[in-house]
């Protein structure tokens, strides 16, 4: 299911008092169907509100949303209801009920749509071996950890077998190895079922581990969109460049320099080394300094592991006579290397 977004503005009056609150500015967004979609920003980014809009939940001011090529943001009454029904939802906080078992959560929202017993047992089974939950069937939900919750919470948004799948903050509340594991299991859900997730975020974690393409939003405003490997490699906006700097390390265990980004010096840095593939593993900088009369100081540096590559990203000084600090940054760039000055 291909979402197209076009000039989407929201704007919200908080009272007589206060000034409006333009929470979406004039977005447009092609967001490809079968893939997993990142919109990334910081809290009150307006990403949140976004998602909103995107999921039929809200009504923008002005724009328009189309799913493959339909309008349907101004869908009302009974089709409104039918097409959100094709729309699955995961929150931050899961919103299960604690009041039902985990079966009976999943089965909530195919008991509403008024599907048979027999096919509601057989689909909460289906979606129970999939999240890989089979034996938690009567158990209560208080007696589920974090991770499982969200399990459920992700097999009851697929009950009814949607095409689109929106992940509101989904892995927030989780440790970073429930955190992998869960996207993981999205990424495994969505081959199978070619599904279109869209992830809203603001961990540049869940960018770089699930995601094929991310918009960064900044005050209303998309500032920066495309594929991950493009936006690791050729960061163009303050607040992406912001994020790709503050990267956490994938494990809540040893940080190391792979995964994050790890700052050991708090001071200088001119310039910033971004590289891909089989120059991770080079002395690119080495032979740099034997090839001309210049030093070299690494101020940070990391790997990290995408889904199909490896983005490498060195903060370092250069140093010597400007005339072969020019020589060698141009060499760094023949050789396949990123520089830009911090």
């Amino acid at each position: 299911m291909e979402i197209v977004l076009n000039n989407l503005a929201k704007t919200y009056k908080t009272s007589h008092t206060s000034p409006e609150v333009h929470a979406v500015r004039d977005i447009s967004l092609n967001i490809p169907s079968n893939g997993i979609f990142g919109i990334i920003g910081k809290s009150g980014a307006g990403k949140s509100t976004l998602v909103r809009l995107v999921s039929l939940l809200e009504s923008p001011d002005s724009g328009t949303v189309l799913y493959d090529g339909q309008r349907v943001d101004n869908l009302t009454g009974n089709a409104l209801i039918q097409r959100r029904r094709c729309i699955g939802m995961i929150f931050q906080n899961f919103n299960l009920f604690s009041s039902r078992t985990a079966g009976q959560n999943i089965s909530y929202p195919l008991e509403i749509c008024g599907t048979p017993k027999a096919e509601i047992d057989a689909r909460v089974m289906e979606l129970l071996e999939i999240v890989d939950l089979a034996d938690r069937r009567n158990v209560p939900i208080s007696t589920l950890s974090g991770g499982q919750k969200q399990r459920i919470a992700i097999a009851r948004a697929l009950a009814n077998s949607p095409d689109i799948l929106f992940c509101d903050e989904a892995t927030s509340a989780l440790d970073p190895q429930t955190t992998k594991s869960i996207l993981n299991l999205i990424r495994k859900i969505q081959a199978q079922m070619n599904l279109t997730v869209v992830m809203i975020t603001h961990q540049m974690e869940v960018v770089r581990d699930a995601c094929s393409q991310v918009a960064v939003v900044h005050d209303g405003s998309v500032v920066e969109q495309g594929a991950v490997k493009d936006i690791f490699l050729h960061p163009k906006n303050e607040v992406t460049k912001e994020f790709l700097a503050n990267l956490a390390p994938e494990t809540d265990t040893v940080v190391s320099d792979r995964d994050s980004i790890v700052r050991w010096s708090d001071g200088g840095g001119k310039y910033v080394l971004r590289f891909t593939n089989r120059l991770t593993d080079e002395p690119v900088l080495s032979r740099m300094a034997r090839k001309f009369d210049v030093e070299f100081n690494i101020r940070a540096g990391g790997i990290q592991e995408l889904p199909a590559s490896r983005i490498g990203t060195l903060i370092t000084d250069i140093s010597g006579k400007p005339e072969e600090v020019e020589r060698a940054v141009a060499y760094l760039k023949a050789e396949g290397i990123i520089v830009e000055e911090a």
